[in-house]
């Protein structure tokens, strides 16, 4: 609940912003959300923890929502994380808390990079808080920038405290694009081989707290192999 009222205080403040910019908002204001079970809301006799999602490809399928916090450089899994939520703009901060929990021994932690589906106005914040540089994509850029575009020398940065404003410039410069480039080549391999080698689809167990505990040793078996690969390198 309280993630929800997050995200519905970041969208009362997007459309108060263009307000002020003399733009007119479309649509409604959005409805605060509602405590309690709506008339909407299912329920699987199966697995009463799991909750239904929208799938690649298209569809929906009675899912838990499987996320990973994967090292750039090892490609060890740090934190694996299961929840019930399909929006993944509400993993970032439960993510962040397990980080922050890691003994310092382990290292700091410098930057987050996610796609997309990971950026909103409380996520930036929260990246700060931590202490960790968010680099949240914030839209679906192209892959292939033009050859003049992408050996143009930077935009100046803005002349604003805003941290959106800055995540937004820092993303657009070359530093950025290359630091938010190592996400496709680190975390997407990662349940690749998952998925298509090691042959894991779909939970076992049934039950959030299962559900948790199957995919914590799902990612420690990704663990053991990659540390054989290291080890040999």
């Amino acid at each position: 609940m309280e993630a929800e009222q997050q995200e519905h205080q970041a969208k009362l403040k997007r459309r108060q912003a263009q307000r002020d910019a003399g733009k007119k908002s479309r649509g409604k204001d959005p409805e605060p959300p509602q405590e309690g079970p709506r008339d909407s809301d299912q329920v699987s006799l199966t697995d009463e923890d799991s909750r239904i999602m929208p799938v690649s490809g298209g569809g929906f399928e009675q899912s838990y929502n499987a996320q990973a916090a994967v090292d750039t450089e090892t490609m060890l899994v740090i934190v694996p994380h299961v929840s019930q939520s399909p929006n993944d703009k509400r993993e970032v901060l439960p993510v962040l808390d397990e980080l922050s929990a890691l003994p310092q021994s382990l290292g700091q932690v410098k930057a987050m990079l996610a796609d997309t589906g990971y950026c909103s106005e409380a996520n930036v914040p929260h990246c700060h808080a931590h202490q960790i540089e968010p680099i949240l994509a914030m839209s679906r850029d192209s892959h292939h920038l033009p050859v003049l575009e992408r050996f143009a020398p930077d935009a100046p940065a803005p002349e604003s405290e805003d941290p959106v404003l800055k995540m937004a410039h820092r993303l657009k410069t070359k530093a950025g694009r290359a630091l938010y480039g190592l996400r496709k080549q680190t975390v997407e391999p990662v349940f690749g081989i998952i998925k298509h080698v090691m042959g894991w689809r779909q939970m076992s167990m049934r039950g959030l707290d299962k559900a948790q505990g199957e995919w914590a040793l799902v990612t420690l078996a990704w663990n053991v192999k990659r540390l054989h690969v290291l080890r040999a390198a």
